[in-house]
């Protein structure tokens, strides 16, 4: 690739002419390197065919540079040689550099398209079952404790398993690594029966010190979590003997068993305490059908696990592969972080079946009214938000065209200017809202900041926050996790009535119920101008009819367990 690379180089400063005329001098200061490397560069390309070189002996006189191949096609080569070696960083720089003409990004385009999806290769007299799938986030960690992103849930989800698991229908739940367990009249004390004989990856077997120690990890972190309000409530966890745990909360609270579903929850092996996390992190080892079995910056590979106490996964081996944004893959333009195949064009859709998932993702805007400022005046909230009210398209939301709107009058009295803050995923999100503002003569300041100064003090600092909720079998611990975080930006009254409202909901066993309170709340953030919601997209996936076994875990991605394809025959 280094000398496809070079050959670019030299193409872009040289290439214009059927010939140019150089010096050995300037040739050296292109490739960046000396006099020697440089002529031993042009002579391994003048052997590929790819150049013809005539020189001319003497300090300063020019040679002649004639190039006989195309640089597309060698930009397309050396894409090529980038994704196959799984080097995507260095692929994607060669689309975004190279790529201009319409015929190489389609032929680019399908090239990565078959790159990815279902491949069968023989090993050992063996058929290996590989799905390459492209993630448009850069996975980190998939510890529990760290993950921030929903890609790294999704992996995680496949390397570990929690007590309690969901069905692919709502509300029910299933053994887990936990075949039973019981509460106390009380709904604070919770005793879980763990199954016998259950390995992690290392070959060790599970104990329930391995749950004590996984759920004493998360009481005892400083790090913010989502979640982190439920768990916090455990008051002591305790191993009965080497198969009964018991967990004793602080008050009753509905939402701890449901909690226990989420790969937050996911129990990892207690000798983690003998091990630096960081590490752990990038190469963990869990109870789940999948175990890692490689992680650099761009991909990470997953086979799979034959001893999984639940049965053995149908695929052999799942490469996890980043693609930024911006590229037109197979997650783009979706709420889900992966598709197995691509959103199907209009013109092939018919070889392609779509499948919904329950859930969908919902971006939204909350108004920081406990920082002194213009957002505490309700009607210029109201004025602020009614900016936003046009009806967003589906399909592109942040590029439909908008007719222009006048200046607010409230706008053209004050001078205002909004401070938006969000996380880079959500940036075009948070530019939408701050030109639809800055139509009605509202001034704003787009600050994307990470993750986890996102969950700092960035946010009391701001006036406007963009979010975004996963709709999905997990929404009512979301729901929770959401409206305390809001609250933290409500003047004090309003943050007692939400925090109040949450209370109780969490002491309602039923499901309907909780979900009215949740209701409640919003309607009553919308009509007091505290909450926004730019729009909702339902999750699809679409792929091809020869994939079997395709269902949704409980956060509306594909789940690996049980996908398959038939045997080439």
């Amino acid at each position: 690739m280094k000398l496809h690379s070079q050959f670019l180089k030299l193409h872009s400063q040289h290439g214009g002419a059927p010939e140019a005329a150089v010096t050995l001098d300037e040739l050296a200061q292109t490739l960046g390197c000396t006099h020697r490397n440089a002529l031993h560069v042009i002579g391994k390309m003048a052997r590929q065919g790819w150049i013809r070189w005539t020189p001319s002996r003497g300090r300063g006189r020019r040679s002649r540079l004639a190039f006989l191949a195309d640089a597309e096609e060698i930009a397309l080569q050396s894409m090529k040689m980038a994704i196959s070696s799984k080097d995507m960083s260095s692929a994607l720089e060669g689309i975004r550099g190279h790529a201009r003409a319409s015929s190489l990004q389609d032929t680019l385009q399908g090239w990565l398209l078959a790159y990815f999806g279902h491949h069968e290769e023989i090993r050992s007299d063996k058929v290996i079952d590989t799905l390459r799938l492209p993630v448009t986030q850069q996975l980190h960690t998939f510890d529990p404790l760290y993950m921030n992103l929903q890609a790294e849930s999704f992996v995680s989800s496949h390397v570990f398993d929690g007590l309690v698991s969901r069905s692919s229908k709502q509300d029910k739940l299933l053994p887990g690594l936990a075949h039973a367990w019981d509460a106390d009249e009380s709904r604070t004390v919770w005793t879980f029966h763990l199954r016998k004989e259950v390995l992690f990856h290392h070959g060790i077997v599970l104990t329930a010190e391995d749950v004590v120690y996984s759920f004493e990890r998360m009481m005892k972190t400083s790090q913010r979590t989502l979640y982190s309000s439920i768990f916090k409530e455990i008051r002591k966890v305790k191993a009965l003997n080497a198969l009964t745990v018991r967990f004793e909360l602080k008050q009753p609270n509905e939402l701890f068993l449901p909690f226990l579903c989420t790969s937050r929850a996911a129990i990892v092996p207690r000798d983690l305490e003998n091990q630096d996390e960081s590490s752990f992190g990038r190469r963990p080892a869990g109870t789940g059908p999948f175990k890692v079995v490689e992680m650099n910056d761009d991909c990470c590979v997953l086979e799979v696990f034959p001893y999984y106490f639940q049965g053995r996964a149908h695929l052999d081996r799942v490469e996890v592969i980043y693609v930024p944004w911006g590229i037109t893959l197979p997650a783009a333009g979706t709420g889900s972080s992966f598709h197995v195949i691509p959103n199907p064009s209009a013109e092939n859709s018919g070889a392609l079946s779509r499948i919904h998932s329950e859930s969908s993702v919902r971006k939204f805007v909350t108004c920081n009214t406990k920082k002194k400022g213009p957002l505490s005046d309700p009607l210029l909230r109201a004025d602020i938000l009614s900016c936003l009210d046009e009806t967003l398209s589906i399909d592109n939301p942040l590029t439909k065209d908008s007719p222009l709107t006048s200046d607010s009058p409230l706008a053209a009295d004050l001078k205002v200017n909004l401070q938006i803050a969000t996380i880079p995923q959500y940036a075009g999100d948070a530019r939408y809202v701050a030109e639809k503002l800055g139509r009605s003569g509202y001034e704003s300041t787009v600050l994307p900041v990470s993750p986890e100064e996102f969950k700092g003090p960035v946010r009391l600092q701001s006036d406007l926050i963009v979010f975004s909720l996963l709709r999905d079998q997990d929404e009512q611990l979301r729901l929770y996790d959401l409206y305390l975080t809001l609250s933290q930006h409500m003047e004090p009254r309003i943050r007692a009535d939400i925090e109040g409202r949450l209370k109780l909901i969490s002491r309602e066993p039923d499901a309907a119920a909780r979900a009215e309170g949740f209701r409640i709340i919003e309607d009553h953030l919308t009509r007091g101008h505290q909450l926004h919601i730019l729009y909702e997209k339902p999750i699809e996936t679409a792929y091809l009819p020869s994939v079997r076994g395709v269902t949704f875990n409980s956060q509306g991605w594909v789940d690996l367990r049980h996908l398959w394809f038939p045997p080439s025959l």
